[in-house]
Formats: structure tokens, C-alpha cells, sequence
């Protein structure tokens, strides 16, 4: 039980009692909900999830668990025209991968069309609800603004008996698309606009993923979300600041019904640097071709950075580090490239690849011999164990370790230079082979046969150690190297009459063909490993058994975080979040 404790710990983070937990803690010592705690996370299947839900699902999820608790996963799926099953299933999947577990707490909100319809009706019996013929855009006009009070419908005050016969007559089909609505009957001049007779119900005669046509008509997000809530039994209702507004609504069907009430609860969305994560705009680089799917790489989505080879344990850690805020704000990307590297570097091993080859032939060296070196697969867990790496007269190694004119304290590969190749021998190189455009394309090298395993035989010191793979038993493979999908920091941030579509990287994805030593080709699809010296990087499924591809999830460094600008004002945590801390 308690190794079981113990690993379930440490997939999970927990932070200390910010805002939320606060809050939680003090309903639970006052016996409110009757101690209970009981979230959701309401995820729209009209997308894939992103980075920020990644925050809601380890909240929503993460504060059930601390507490005993429990987490539904419902899919508010209230808009036909929008919702596929396909979005249904992998938000199942994005959820499972970060850690949700929601056990027979599916929920849909289309499961409770027919008493949200109940509900509704109550409202119209009770002249707190009526039908009303202006169009949508007659409703924003007549709504009025942040400083004038909005007009009443001329339809506000029909009798109870004719709003019920025309509600059912909605629902029956016998009016088009925005015909008529059914709004709440509540302050046309409350300060708080949401509050002036809010749409409860629209005319939508599309098919629904999971009801068919049974139903034309569909109820409105704010009206759906605090029945599901109430319905379920949710304690607290955890969204988006975005939401801040709404709660007066949320609180008001529910006490006007006199049903059963959790608390809402709002915190900051979470934003990102180099990031967009509006779905709106994330449907659209799909779309419109400016990435391959929505799991690119690139994308910040959970489906992309899980195919990137970002790990879920790395993801929660980031969620926990971000925090609670009640002010938005915008995060580093830098701390989520942190978050991942601390996780690989512990938990993946370490193997060669070269991606920019230049070939290396150690003239000394017997030309039909070949040796196996027994090599660790990472420097400091023997628990990775070790592998078989072949080593010949012809090896590849990086062209950028190699330099005809060495800039000073270069201690790598150059005329005269003695390095140590990594686990196999010193060479020497002797002389560097020039092709017709003058770029090097080989370099003649001898080798210390006393060196065997990298070790000096008299004591010298050789300052250059580089990796290498053997030239005859490489693996070609496609090696794509991911950056930012965007070139600037708020992607936002556009000149007047331009997109966030203008700030778009045009080198977020280099393709390279590298050569792997060959314990590399038998990695399984989704496995993570460090090229030795170059990064992290995911076996993509796009591999096939002739030629293997790997994506670069992040590099052995961020190159992203700008701490010469910035580390006069950066604080401790803004240090740590650059991964420098």
C-alpha cells in the first residue's frame, strides 16, 4: 500500500493550498456540501484539448484526488453544428494520457435535454422565462452597453400560457433557425449585461452526434453548465476568469429553480509565449494548411505535444508550477521546456545520432574489423542497462564538429586535434578532404589503439569528447526539428489589417536525414531517448521499417528565453522558468 502511495505521488504533483484548495478546505471545515468534493472538467467537443485545458483537467482532476474526492468528465455538447464523436473520443484519450480518471462518471449534457427542457418550462410557469421574436442581431441592440440599459423586447411580456405553447411549439419544429429564442425574464438594466434576459434556448435544425434529430432546439452554455452541475452533484464548479460574469446567472437559475447549488469558481486562463491557444484560431491553421493535423508537433495541443514526445508527468509538473492566479497572465514557454527536460534527463536513455554527417575514415584502423563496444545507455542509472554499439574504420560524425580553422577554445575536431570519440578511442585527425565547392567532405584520421574505451593510455589530457556511429552499420533516418510555430512572443500582437497568421515561424520544422546507431531503429513508436549532445527526441508513426522518423521534442538547452535582456528584472521563480534556476 505504501509504494503504491508513493508512485501514485509522484505521478501526480501536489502543490500547497493556493486560492481554490483554500477555499475547499474552508467549506470542508465548516461541513458546507456536507464535506464532500466533487468537481467536473466540461470540455466542448468541438476541438482537441490544448495546453489550457491541460491546467483545468490537472485542477479539476488533481483537487478530486487530494481531497477524496471525485471527477466527472462531461462533454458539454450543446451545439450540433459543431460537435463530432471524433473530438469525444480523443478528448477520452487526452484526459486518460494526463492522468484523468473519471471511471463511470461519463457524463453528456445532452443527457439531460429532456429536463433541461423540464427546467425550462418551470421558469416560463413561473414568468421568469419567455419567447421572444427579435432577431440576434435586434437582441445585441436592445441589450445595450457597459454604461445604457438595455430596452425590453416587445415580445417580454406575452402571457405564460403563450410562451408555453410557443416553446413547445420550438421544439415541435415549427419555426426556422432564429426565428424565435427563449430568454430569461430578468433586469433589462442590471449593470452586469449578462444578466439582461440572457438566451436560454436557440433553434438549431441540425443533427446532433449523439441525439440525432431528436431535438431542434438547444440549450444555451451558461443555462446547460449550472444544471449539469446541479444534476451531478458538483461541489464546486472550477472554470476560467472568463467566467467571472456569468456567475451571477449561474447562481440565479439555480436559486430561482430552488435546486440544488454548487459554488462557482474562477481562476486564470492559462497563456503561453509563442503560443495561441484559441481553438477558433487552432481550427484555423488546421484548416487552412499551416500545420499537418492537429497533432503537428507544433501545435499546442495535447495530442501534438504527446506526439512531440513531451511526457504527461512533465505536463502536470508544469501545471503545478504555473499555479493558481486570479489575474491572467501570461507564462514563459521556457518553463514548460524546463518542466520537460528534468523529466528526460532522468528517465530516458542516452544514444548516438548524427544529423548533419561528414564522414570519418581512421586510416590506421584494419579495414574488415569491426568491434563492439559495450556502452551505457545512461551515464548515471545503471538500471537502463547497456547496449551493443559497432565501431569500424569509417565512422559519421557531426559536421559542426569539425572546423579547418578552430576559433579559440575549440576543443573539438580540427587539423592536428586530438579528440576522444565517445567510449571507443582517441583520433587524431590528419587531413580534411575538400569537394569542388571547397566544403569539407571527409577527413582522414588516425586513432590510438591504447585509447580502447575512450581511456587515456600515458595520462594525457584530451579536452574534446563527440559521438559518432559507424558509417557501415548506420540506420538512415528522417530527423524533424521542431521550434516555435510562431516568431514572436505574443503572436497576437499584429500591425493594423494584419492576423496572428503574419507571425507565423517560417522555420518551425527542419527536415534532416541523420544516420542512428542501430539500437535506435528498434525503439517502438511514441518511446523518447536523448541523442547524445543534440536533445530529446520521439519516435514518430510515421516511421516505417526502412526508414525511421523522430521528432526533436526540445533541445538540451532553451534557446527560446531571453535571460541577457531580461535578467536585470527576472526573479528567482522567472529564472526557474527559464530552467537556468
Amino acid at each position: 500500500m505504501e509504494e503504491h502511495e508513493a508512485a501514485n505521488n509522484a505521478a501526480h504533483p501536489t502543490t500547497g493550498p493556493d486560492f481554490i484548495r483554500a477555499r475547499i478546505m474552508d467549506d470542508r471545515a465548516s461541513g458546507r456540501f456536507d464535506g464532500r468534493v466533487h468537481t467536473r472538467f466540461p470540455p466542448e467537443p468541438n476541438g482537441y484539448l490544448h495546453l489550457g485545458h491541460a491546467k483545468s483537467i490537472c485542477l479539476n482532476f488533481g483537487v478530486a484526488r487530494e481531497f477524496g474526492g471525485q471527477c466527472n468528465l462531461r462533454f458539454d455538447d450543446t451545439n450540433p453544428t459543431k460537435e463530432e464523436t471524433e473530438y469525444v473520443e480523443s478528448i477520452r484519450e487526452d484526459v486518460r494520457w494526463l492522468g484523468g480518471e473519471w471511471e463511470d462518471r461519463e457524463f453528456y449534457a445532452s443527457d439531460y435535454f429532456e429536463q433541461l427542457y423540464a427546467y425550462a418550462e418551470r421558469l416560463i410557469q413561473m414568468g421568469k422565462a419567455y419567447v421572444d421574436d427579435l432577431s440576434a442581431e435586434e437582441i445585441r441592440e436592445y441589450r445595450g452597453t457597459l454604461t445604457q440599459p438595455g430596452r425590453e423586447s416587445p415580445w417580454r411580456n406575452r402571457s405564460v400560457e403563450e410562451n408555453l405553447d410557443l416553446f413547445r411549439r420550438m421544439r415541435a419544429g415549427e419555426f426556422a433557425d432564429g426565428e424565435k429564442v427563449l430568454r430569461a425574464k430578468i433586469d433589462m438594466s442590471s449593470p452586469n449585461v449578462v444578466m439582461r434576459d440572457p438566451t436560454l434556448y436557440r433553434i438549431r435544425h441540425a443533427e446532433h452526434h449523439r441525439t440525432g434529430n431528436a431535438w431542434c432546439i438547444y440549450p444555451m452554455y451558461d443555462y446547460t453548465h449550472c444544471l449539469s452541475d446541479s444534476i451531478e452533484g458538483v461541489t464546486h464548479s472550477l472554470c476560467t476568469l472568463e467566467f467571472v460574469n456569468n456567475r451571477e446567472l449561474y447562481d440565479w437559475v439555480l436559486d430561482t429553480l430552488g435546486v440544488y447549488h454548487p459554488q462557482q469558481i474562477e481562476f486564470a486562463r492559462l497563456n503561453v509565449t509563442y503560443t495561441v491557444l484559441s481553438k477558433r484560431k487552432l481550427i484555423q491553421l488546421v484548416r487552412e494548411g499551416h500545420v499537418k493535423g492537429w497533432d503537428d508537433p507544433r501545435m499546442p495541443t495535447l495530442c501534438g505535444l504527446r506526439r512531440r514526445g513531451v511526457p504527461p508527468e512533465a505536463l502536470r509538473e508544469f501545471c503545478t508550477r504555473i499555479g493558481m492566479a486570479r489575474a491572467d497572465s501570461i507564462v514563459e514557454y521556457s518553463m514548460l521546456e524546463f518542466c520537460v527536460r528534468e523529466w528526460l534527463n532522468d528517465h530516458t536513455p542516452r544514444l548516438m545520432a548524427v544529423l548533419d554527417p561528414i564522414k570519418v575514415v581512421i586510416e590506421n584502423y584494419p579495414e574488415d574489423q569491426v568491434e563492439m563496444f559495450d556502452m551505457p545507455c545512461h551515464p548515471e542509472e545503471a538500471s537502463f542497462g547497456s547496449r551493443k554499439v559497432p565501431f569500424s574504420r569509417e565512422l559519421y560524425i557531426e559536421r559542426d564538429d569539425f572546423r579547418l580553422e578552430p576559433p579559440k577554445k575549440y576543443h573539438r575536431l580540427s587539423p592536428g586535434a586530438e579528440v576522444r570519440l565517445r567510449y571507443a578511442y582517441f583520433i587524431t585527425c590528419r587531413e580534411a578532404v575538400l569537394d569542388k565547392t571547397g566544403r569539407v567532405s571527409e577527413l582522414r584520421c588516425t586513432y590510438d589503439p591504447e585509447s580502447r574505451g575512450g581511456q587515456s593510455p600515458d595520462g594525457r589530457k584530451v579536452k574534446g569528447t563527440i559521438h559518432w556511429v559507424s558509417a557501415s552499420h548506420a540506420v538512415p533516418a528522417e530527423i524533424r526539428l521542431y521550434g516555435q510555430l510562431f516568431a514572436v512572443e505574443n503572436p497576437n500582437d499584429v500591425s493594423e489589417g494584419g492576423t496572428f497568421l503574419d507571425n507565423l515561424n517560417p522555420d518551425s520544422l527542419t527536415v534532416v536525414r541523420g544516420m542512428l546507431e542501430p539500437a535506435l531503429a528498434q525503439l517502438k513508436s511514441g518511446d523518447r531517448v536523448q541523442f547524445e549532445r543534440l536533445g530529446y527526441f520521439c519516435k514518430d508513426s510515421d516511421s516505417t521499417e526502412t526508414l525511421p522518423v523522430f521528432n526533436r521534442t526540445v533541445t538540451l538547452r532553451d534557446t527560446w528565453a531571453k535571460l541577457e535582456k531580461r535578467s536585470t528584472q527576472a526573479s528567482g521563480h522567472d529564472l526557474l522558468a527559464a530552467g537556468v534556476a
